[in-house]
């Protein structure tokens, strides 16, 4: 077969029209053959004839889309030194942009000898996946990326199967699928909803775990990717050997013709290929030492901050490069507006600690391209100084886990919150002033996929992990949640009218707390996991959106409680409030917000400290303040008063005099689910019953 010097760069498999050309880092190589598969799966192997800084490359004429490739890389296989190289084991590229089928669990993927701890020699080719030259070409016709600035933005977090999998108004074949998710039933729901952004879980290639396949289980959050260039291959409709991408690129071209922004939730901190008993599938085989951080002690072990087994190398330039530059071609090829990125805090980790000012966050700081789209922290790992909420860099935006723990507290009566409650409602500047940053730093969310659904929250005391096969042992024990009266499902009418109305004052909360607001999918319709809070391994009925048993009312509220957010600036305000009144030019004291008692006096010192206290009064002054909504139109807002009751009684709240406004009208009443302006107006002063665990919102009636 003819083959040509070719470049070292880009990175890859690169089609250009005529030829593809091929370029594979490795430090440790001694030799690099690319192997090609016919359709039938005959191999033929090329030897690479140049290498440039440890980039093997050549070029090969003819060689078109679709085409199916992997590596074998010759050099050093001594365990004990961390050398890894096993020319019989079939790698994936670790730049494919596509990759085509999936792991036969075999003893031939594995690199030593299950009995005798030896290299092993077995060809693992018939057993494992392929990387494939895809079509860079894609009409994106006049696509843009829809720019939502922050403090507009509401994100939907959701799994591509989990939400389009039971959905009748889908067709069958789209199901579970990108094509599903671009499905008009879905973007109308989104927009329905006010969702401004798609956060979706994993989509980069992951391999479904020995373990779980072998107890008929499997990996369905998608947290152990093998290909960070790659779209998964089984979330495709059209097939696995290159449509996949094209499949992707039109559902981010729908949704944005729709206004919504599509955000990755991307794992750069560790791969799939686990610790030193897991199998050799791409960078083990390729450069063991450059792609992994090994034990200084044993390099034949690896270091483990994220519970997986290993942790990527984020020391090594290339190792860096590899993430940068999967960044980059998602962001510019693939159009995606942001990341997430999962335990953003390993990829800090220089030597041993947390170093906001790693390597990896200068090159993002820098980087022209990376730097302008969202990009949010999961800002912990498990290792030792891994939780840093509030510690990423000025740029960044972080999942505010404490906002969820104090939300969760509060609605459910516990002591002591109502201070911390007051922080985590106006942006959490305790957090994230302190560098420069502003409300939108702080991902708001009461739940996520990691843990109960809305519904379970207030369905359950405890977790109910049992169908995952580890004696419910797994999952998070202390879930800050309650049941309303009765573990899990039950008839009585009063512990249902509890759980509805809980579940309406963590929305309401959520959407009116400054920060941006992120829904987990489903919690709108009542999905419940039947108390499974470590759903991972749970690719059913169990995890996926049941959309025959859509619990409509709550949808309608949440809706209207997006809207009530977008229609009005003081719910997502660009700056922190200030607190301290100040007179205006008429001598009259102005403020931007007020804490008051029940009473209507403003909060003191001792009402703060005191630890029973579940119920406050906030005024926020929206009088003049003026802004867009999500969609670019000039708004002028009012003021509101919320008020907080999660004391297990009713209580009198009195409203402020008329320094603050002349009468109030209720706009949200969470006891009642009610979310339309009322007609009555509430007088200055007055008295008005807040029931036991609700809140009510009211808005300015000025002038009457």
């Amino acid at each position: 077969m003819e083959i040509w010097p070719g470049a070292p760069y880009p990175l890859g498999s690169t089609y250009d029209g005529t030829g593809t050309n091929f370029a594979l880092f490795s430090e440790v190589a001694t030799q690099v053959d690319l192997v090609l598969f016919d359709g039938d799966g005959t191999e033929k192997t090329v030897t690479l004839p140049e290498v440039d800084g440890f980039v093997w490359h050549g070029y090969l004429p003819g060689i078109e889309p679709g085409q199916a490739y992997g590596y074998r890389v010759h050099g050093p296989g001594d365990f004990a030194t961390g050398a890894r190289c096993n020319p019989s084991k079939l790698l994936l590229d670790p730049y494919a942009k596509a990759i085509s089928g999936e792991i036969i669990w075999d003893q031939a993927v594995f690199g030593y000898d299950h009995e005798t701890g030896e290299p092993d020699h077995t060809d693992s080719a018939p057993y494992t996946m392929r990387s494939v030259v895809i079509n860079p070409f894609f009409d994106w016709g006049s696509d843009h990326l829809p720019n939502t600035p922050y403090h507009n933005t509401v994100i939907y977090e959701a799994h591509v199967k989990g939400l389009t999998e039971t959905h009748p108004d889908i067709p069958e074949d789209q199901r579970g699928t990108y094509a599903g998710i671009a499905h008009p039933v879905i973007i109308d729901h989104l927009r329905d909803l006010g969702v401004t952004a798609i956060e979706l879980m994993p989509v980069h290639q992951f391999v479904q775990d020995d373990r779980l396949v072998k107890d008929g289980l499997a990996n369905y959050w998608g947290y152990n990717t093998i290909g960070f260039f790659a779209p998964h291959n089984a979330y495709s409709a059209a097939g696995d050997g290159g449509q996949q991408v094209q499949e992707f690129k039109g559902m981010v071209k729908e949704l944005h013709r729709a206004g919504i922004e599509v955000i990755l939730d991307v794992v750069y901190n560790h791969t799939a290929e686990g610790n030193h008993l897991g199998p050799t599938l791409s960078f083990k085989g390729i450069d063991n030492a450059s792609y992994y951080r090994l034990s200084e002690e044993d390099p034949s072990k690896y270091v483990d901050y994220t519970g997986t087994g290993n942790s990527f190398n984020v020391r090594q330039p290339h190792s860096l490069q590899l993430i940068m530059d999967s960044l980059r071609y998602w962001v510019t090829e693939m159009h995606v507006d942001g990341f997430r990125f999962d335990l953003a805090a390993t990829l800090a980790r220089e030597l041993h600690d947390v170093d906001r000012l790693a390597a990896f966050f200068d090159l993002v700081q820098q980087d022209p391209v990376v730097s302008q789209v969202k990009l949010i922290a999961e800002p912990w790992d498990i290792g030792e100084g891994g939780y840093q909420v509030g510690n990423f860099p000025p740029l960044w935006t972080e999942w505010n886990g404490k906002y969820r723990d104090t939300v969760r507290d509060f609605w459910r009566g516990e002591p002591a919150t109502l201070g911390e409650f007051a922080s985590r409602l106006t942006g959490s500047s305790d957090l994230y002033a302190h560098n420069g940053r502003r409300p939108a730093a702080s991902i708001n969310f009461v739940t996520a996929h990691d843990g109960f659904t809305l519904r379970d929250l207030v369905s359950y005391n405890e977790k109910h992990n049992e169908a995952n096969g580890e004696g419910n042992q797994d999952g998070e024990s202390h879930n800050r949640s309650w049941n309303s009266g009765a573990e899990g499902p039950t008839d009585d009418p009063e512990v249902r009218e509890l759980r509805e109305r809980r579940s309406r004052n963590f929305i309401a909360t959520l959407m009116l707390s400054q920060g941006v607001p992120m829904l987990l999918h489903g919690d709108e319709l009542g999905r419940t996991q039947q108390g499974n809070n470590n759903a991972y391994c749970q690719d059913n009925e169990l995890t996926w959106v049941d959309w025959s048993a859509v619990d409509e009312d709550l949808l309608a509220f949440t809706s209207a409680l997006t809207k009530l957010r977008h229609e009005h600036p003081i719910f997502r305000r660009r700056r922190f409030f200030d607190g301290h009144p100040e007179p205006d030019d008429k001598g009259n004291v102005e403020r931007d917000i007020a804490w008051l008692t029940p009473s209507g006096d403003e909060m003191t010192e001792a009402d703060w400290g005191a630890g029973f206290g579940k119920s406050i009064m906030v005024f926020l002054n929206g009088a003049g303040i003026k802004g867009t909504d999500y969609r670019g139109q000039p708004i002028v807002d009012d003021s509101f008063l919320l008020l907080f009751n999660a004391y297990e009684g009713d209580l009198g709240f009195q409203l402020p005099d008329g320094d603050y406004a002349p009468g109030w009208r209720v706009v949200v009443n969470t006891a009642t689910g009610r979310h339309e302006i009322s007609e009555d107006v509430l007088a200055a002063s007055s008295t008005l019953n807040v029931p036991a665990r609700s809140m009510l919102v009211l808005l300015e009636a000025a002038g009457e």
